[in-house]
């Protein structure tokens, strides 16, 4: 496997990962969390009556937007391929997040980061 190509396996997994560790919990906190052998992930906690206000659903957009950028960090700023890619991986692993919260109020908040750039 190429440089390149085990890059874009890791990106892959990473917002695969951060998308299997969003979860529910009673924490507003987001640590890192990822055994030796697995890819990065990053556990985004929340509560459900985070997204019952508009202040709320936008802190956990920003705290899922933190983690995607953590899990889907580059090491070389300069291999703009590698850049790339962990921009793709962050859009991929926040729209998956977003997705799987499944609330209106925080995908209009995504919806609407899309559109501004």
């Amino acid at each position: 496997m190429t440089p390149a190509t085990s890059r874009i396996s890791d990106l892959l997994r990473a917002s695969a990962a951060l998308t299997a560790c969003l979860i529910v919990g009673a924490s507003a906190t987001a640590y890192a969390a990822a055994p030796a052998d697995d890819p990065p992930s990053v556990r985004v906690n929340y509560r459900t009556a985070d997204l019952d206000t508009g202040q709320g659903t936008l802190a956990l957009y920003g705290r899922i937007v933190s983690a995607a950028r953590k899990v889907c960090a580059v090491s070389d700023i300069r291999n703009l391929s590698a850049v790339s890619l962990s921009r793709a991986c962050e859009a991929q692993a926040i729209a998956h997040a977003v997705r799987d919260v499944n609330s209106p109020r925080l995908a209009a908040i995504h919806s609407a980061h899309q559109r501004q750039g």
